[in-house]
C-alpha cells in the first residue's frame, strides 16, 4: 500500500519534521506541498527553505490547490498554527480526504471554552463534533476508522500519558493533581518575537501562562473522560533554554483508603502499557531525561510512591511524540499499517 500524502502548512519546524519522517516510510509518498496561503507567502521550492532536502524532495511549496489535491492527495496534514486549520479541513472532507490535523482546532470539544482560550469563534463546529482525538494508546479504536483526525498537543501528551494508569483505577485524589512542565523553544513554533531570540532564552528558565495555557483544557477534557468525573488540574509550563523535549513532573496525593503495595505502582505501569510500541516505563526510582527521548517516538515514564503522594515524571519530544511522529503513528494507525511504519 503507498499512501499519497499532502502537506499544508510544510515550512514550519512540524512540517520540517513531517517531511523528514514521511521520507522514510516505506508506504508513503509525498505527492504535495502547500503554504498556508496568506498574503505574501509565494511559492517556494521546499529544498530552498530546507536544504537538507536537496535531491530528496524538491517539490514546489505553493498555496492550497483545491484540484490538484482531489487527484493527487489520499490524506493531507494540517501542519498549521492555531486557529487556521479549522478553515481548510472543512473543504478537504468534502473532497473525501482524510486529514490529520496538528494544531489545537478540532482537540477541544467544547466551543465555548476554544474561544476562551484562542480568542476565537470556532467555525466548524459540525466537523469539531466528529474529529477523534488521536492519542493513540488510549483511542486506538476509534483512530482506525477517523475521517478527521486531532493530533494532541505536546503538553497534554506527556501529561496524560503520565497520569492515564492511576486515574484508570482510581488510586489518586483528582483534586490535587500538579503538573510542572518544561519545554524547549521548539514549542513555540516559528515566531519572530523577542522573547523566543536566542539572546532572550539562552542562560535563563522561567515560567509562563502559569495555570492559564491553552493546553490546559485539552488535558483537563481528557482526563475527565478518563477518571469518568471532572477534573482540574493545576498546570504550570516553562521555557527551557533548549530547542526540543519535555520534561512533565507530576505531583500527586493518594485517593481516601486507596493502597498500593511497595513498588507495585512501577508494575501497574508496565502492565497498563504492556503492548504500547513508543512507551518506556523506567525500573523503581529510575526517571527519564529529555536526552533520553530527544529524536524518538517514545514516551518514557518514571514513578515513584512515596507513601502519601506519588510523583511521575516524563519525557517526550515535543517535535515527534508531541507532534509529527504522533501523528505518523496515528495515519499508521488508520490505514492499518504497522504502527511503527516509518519511526523506528
Amino acid at each position: 500500500m503507498i499512501i499519497n500524502v499532502g502537506i499544508i502548512g510544510a515550512t514550519g519546524h512540524t512540517g520540517e519534521v513531517l517531511i523528514e519522517l514521511l521520507l522514510g516510510h516505506p508506504n508513503v509518498k509525498i505527492t504535495r506541498l502547500y503554504n498556508s496561503g496568506k498574503s505574501g507567502q509565494g511559492a517556494c521550492v521546499i529544498s530552498d527553505v530546507f536544504p537538507k532536502f536537496k535531491k530528496r524532495l524538491d517539490l514546489v511549496c505553493i498555496k492550497p490547490d483545491w484540484a490538484q489535491i482531489k487527484k493527487d492527495c489520499d490524506l493531507v496534514f494540517l501542519a498549521l498554527p492555531h486557529t487556521i486549520s479549522m478553515k481548510f479541513a472543512p473543504k478537504l472532507l468534502s473532497l473525501g480526504k482524510r486529514v490529520v490535523d496538528l494544531s489545537a482546532d478540532y482537540r477541544i470539544k467544547n466551543p465555548t471554552i476554544y474561544e476562551e482560550f484562542y480568542k476565537i469563534s470556532h467555525q466548524d463546529k459540525a466537523n469539531l463534533k466528529e474529529a477523534i482525538y488521536g492519542l493513540p494508546e488510549l483511542n486506538r479504536a476509534k483512530i482506525k476508522t477517523a475521517k478527521l483526525l486531532a493530533n494532541p498537543g505536546c503538553y497534554p501528551t506527556s501529561a496524560i500519558l503520565g497520569l492515564a494508569p492511576l486515574l484508570a483505577v482510581n488510586l489518586v485524589d483528582t483534586d490535587s493533581i500538579i503538573i510542572d512542565a518544561k519545554s524547549g523553544v521548539s514549542g513555540a513554533g516559528k515566531k519572530l518575537e523577542k522573547e523566543y531570540l536566542f539572546s532572550e532564552i539562552q542562560g535563563d528558565f522561567r515560567a509562563y501562562k502559569v495555570n492559564v495555557h491553552q493546553h490546559s483544557p485539552e488535558i483537563n477534557q481528557t482526563l475527565s473522560k478518563l477518571a469518568g468525573k471532572k477534573i482540574s488540574v493545576v498546570f504550570v509550563p516553562h521555557l527551557l533554554p533548549i530547542e526540543r523535549g519535555i520534561l512533565a513532573t507530576i505531583y500527586l496525593k493518594k485517593a481516601p483508603g486507596a493502597k498500593l503495595k511497595v513498588g507495585s505502582v512501577v508494575e501497574l505501569y508496565k502492565k497498563f502499557y504492556k503492548n504500547e510500541p513508543f512507551i518506556r516505563i523506567k525500573p523503581d526510582g529510575i526517571f527519564p531525561r529529555i536526552k533520553d527521548v530527544v529524536k524518538t517516538n517514545f514516551c518514557d515514564i518514571g514513578v515513584k510512591d512515596f507513601g502519601k503522594t506519588i510523583i511521575v515524571i516524563c519525557a517526550i519530544d515535543n517535535l515527534l511524540k508531541g507532534a509529527s511522529a504522533q501523528a505518523v503513528q496515528n495515519m499508521n494507525i488508520m490505514y492499518k499499517l504497522p504502527e511503527t511504519a516509518g519511526l523506528l
